[in-house]
């Protein structure tokens, strides 16, 4: 009688639906019509599935018996990641640099074209003859805030500051997914829901906060991903919040997918599900577990082969309906309607990509610039006493660059195959070209780095960590222990394991290469802050960058050699010492934690970034001194570059709170903009403020409020340099 009730409910739905097109065109089921709306393809391919094809769809969307292709996943965090593992062919594709340098760009604009390219990249690997590889979700961007500088997977994160971090979100999954309004040239899979910031004990941890700090925190740039990005997709994090395991977690329900309407792809991190009996001790057993995740929307599962069975037996058990069932799985196939991968490619406005003939796009010029614009715009200086940058390169004869990073680029857990690296000993020599002589000193030995920094001009001194933290590649850190092991260094970190200290071990070649060479840079290329004092009192100059950036050496030359005037910003706070934070799992960020609660004087502030001219701010104004509850206002502010140099500001807008009735940050960034200014020129900068910016979550409402209010705002430079502020009212 059910399989009678479920042909006759097809049969119905095929009438209902009439599977011909407008152009007249017939179908065999109605999903495949092309003008019926994603709800009504998606509910037709479920009701034409049986039991064991749906609970396959966990693992893999594909139905063979209906032509249901499965779209493809890859990792995507700073490109395409299609490494030779888990059967893979390895293909080198553009890589940016790690997540937290995209960010230190400070330029949504720029990491909007980055995904962009990316996501042709996807389509390329996915359509080409040559590849025909499904690669079309891409498990990125990771929306997690970066609250502590000890979290091992710190460079996967765009920074501390929410807001900051939302808008990046929302760049790259408009990057990644395209502008046409029906298909997507990729689909964003957001990563990890939510409060996921601590490695060594991750898979058993809580974390721990309240509601007000889930909304005003940790979950806004998710929301901002799903609301304002239009991402659809997540990844469920390890941890729990407030005891409960995020895998099986209400909020993902209640939260997610009824406010935000993210509830196409959820999956589950890898292992997770094992991990909310093994380690949580949560649920007694994997079918429970899986019972709950089904129930609270995930639809996919990571890390085990017998997820199949464990489904089953919840539906034999009655714990899970098939409706249940339904419902959890239909946004897989609304994703791949999304995708286009079920319609004619002549409907597709990325029917071209991959075409015979076509040049791969990670070996275009086209593709190529958009690395190099990420990397020189990553590059933060972060000391130039005397103006002792950029190096002069006519007055040069030699120069030395040594230490364990100089000629190396290296990836991180998330990277994969580049089509080329320049490092920054080969960038140097590009630049310098042969009427200088470069000195470098391999590796570790201090010795050889001496003898060239005394034998040179100038002596460029590479340092930082290995993310990969001792391990020789990601398929060691897969199939072996190598994840569970401490890094042989305490400053050190990487996915399943926290640093234990924020000192930089290579600080010792630092003062061995100044002692006999003061005409000394630093270049720290790091994966998180480090608390470099000793550099800072005593190096004349200091440049940060992050790893994975193909263009690394490039980018640093061209700003060592005034090429290219740097104006990155640094999107987290740089402690002193490990003293100046709380606990590591101390998620309450009001106990000292971020800028806007940071305790005592920091190392290096949030939004802090030098650059080779200056700017003057001025005619700070906004278009009204009240702002309705409702409502918003024009901020504007001249900036002029008063130096002799052609260069970029970032212009950073904070709000501080005067009268409210609620505890608030000292201060927190209402809004910000990169901009060029020529050398003697001025630019207006304007933002716009909603009095929802200001808004607080009130957890008795159960809303957010829009309180009355003194507010005042202060524009500036960084976090610690703001140059002019003004009261407005908020009524």
């Amino acid at each position: 009688m059910k399989k009678f009730n479920r042909l006759n409910a097809t049969l119905l739905l095929s009438m209902a639906l009439c599977p011909v097109s407008g152009n007249g065109q017939a179908y065999q089921y109605p999903f495949q019509n092309p003008d019926l709306n994603v709800d009504q393809r998606a509910d037709n391919i479920l009701s034409l599935m049986t039991l064991d094809e749906k609970v396959a769809a966990f693992a893999n969307p594909a139905v063979p018996r209906l032509n249901l292709p499965d779209p493809g996943s890859s990792e995507g965090l700073h490109g395409v990641v299609r490494r030779a593992m888990f059967g893979n062919t390895a293909i080198p594709t553009t890589s940016f640099a790690q997540v937290i340098g995209m960010a230190e760009t400070w330029d949504p604009e720029l990491i909007q074209r980055a995904a962009s390219a990316e996501a042709y990249e996807a389509r390329y690997i996915s359509q080409s003859d040559k590849y025909k590889k499904g690669n079309l979700e891409i498990w990125a961007p990771n929306a997690d805030l970066a609250r502590d500088p000890r979290w091992g997977r710190n460079e996967e994160s765009y920074g501390e500051d929410p807001f900051f971090d939302g808008t990046m979100v929302v760049a790259f999954v408009k990057g990644l997914q395209g502008n046409d309004p029906k298909y997507w040239e990729a689909a964003a899979l957001l990563k990890h829901f939510f409060a996921n910031s601590n490695e060594t004990t991750r898979g058993g941890s809580s974390s721990n906060f309240d509601e007000r700090l889930m909304r005003e925190y940790y979950s806004v740039p998710f929301r901002m991903g799903f609301t304002e990005g239009g991402a659809r997709s997540y990844m469920a994090a390890y941890n729990a919040w407030n005891g409960v395991p995020m895998a099986v977690n209400p909020v993902l329900k209640d939260v997610v997918a009824k406010e935000w309407g993210a509830d196409w792809i959820i999956s589950s991190d890898f292992g997770a599900i094992a991990h909310v009996v093994e380690l949580h001790k949560f649920l007694k057993t994997r079918e429970e577990v899986v019972t709950a995740a089904i129930k609270v929307g995930m639809n996919q599962f990571i890390g085990r082969e017998d997820d199949a069975t464990l489904i089953k037996q919840a539906i034999t058990d009655r714990r899970l309906t098939e409706a249940e069932i339904d419902a959890a799985l239909k946004g897989k196939y609304k994703t791949a309607i999304r995708l286009g991968v079920l319609d004619p490619p002549s409907l597709l406005p990325y029917s071209k990509i991959g075409a015979p003939g076509e040049t791969e796009p990670w070996n275009t010029e086209k593709h190529k610039a958009i690395a190099l614009d990420v990397a020189r715009e990553s590059v933060v200086l972060l000391k130039n006493a005397n103006g002792f940058l950029p190096l002069n390169k006519a007055a040069l004869k030699s120069i030395a660059v040594v230490g364990p990073l100089a000629d190396q680029v290296l990836i991180d857990l998330y990277g994969g195959p580049m089509p080329y690296a320049v490092t920054p000993l080969q960038g140097i020599r590009n630049r310098v070209g042969s009427a200088v002589t470069v000195n470098y000193a391999a590796s570790n030995d201090n010795n050889a780095a001496v003898d060239a920094a005394k034998a040179s001009d100038y002596a460029v001194v590479v340092v930082g960590n290995d993310p990969m933290c001792g391990a020789q590649s990601p398929m060691e850190m897969f199939n072996s222990d190598a994840s569970t092991k401490p890094c042989g260094d305490p400053g050190e970190g990487r996915e399943g394991r926290d640093r234990e200290s924020l000192d930089l071990s290579q600080e010792q070649l630092v003062k061995e290469v100044y002692a006999a060479n003061p005409r000394t840079v630093v270049v720290l290329i790091s994966s998180f802050p480090y608390a470099i004092r000793w550099s800072q009192e005593n190096i004349p100059a200091i440049l940060h960058l992050t790893h994975a950036a193909q263009e690394q050496g490039t980018a640093l030359a061209d700003v060592l050699f005034g090429e290219y005037s740097p104006a990155g910003r640094l999107n987290q706070t740089w402690p002193k010492s490990l003293d100046q934070l709380p606990p590591m799992m101390d998620y309450d960020i009001r106990h000292g934690r971020t800028y806007m609660y940071f305790k005592g004087e920091p190392l290096y502030p949030f939004g802090f970034g030098l650059s080779y001219t200056t700017f003057k701010y001025s005619g700070f104004r906004t278009s009204s001194d009240r702002i309705p509850a409702n409502g918003e206002i024009k901020v504007g502010v001249e900036i002029t570059n008063t130096g002799t140099r052609d260069g970029d500001e970032v212009v950073q807008l904070y709000a501080s709170h005067r009268d409210s009735k609620v505890d608030r940050p000292t201060k927190q960034l209402v809004g910000f903009k990169r901009i060029t200014v020529p050398a003697g020129q001025t630019k207006t900068v304007d933002f716009s403020l909603k009095a929802e910016a200001l808004a607080y979550w009130s957890q008795e409402k159960h809303r957010f409020v829009v309180e009355k209010d003194k507010v005042q705002l202060s524009a500036g430079s960084s976090s610690a340099d703001l140059r002019l502020e003004k009261t407005v009212a908020v009524r």
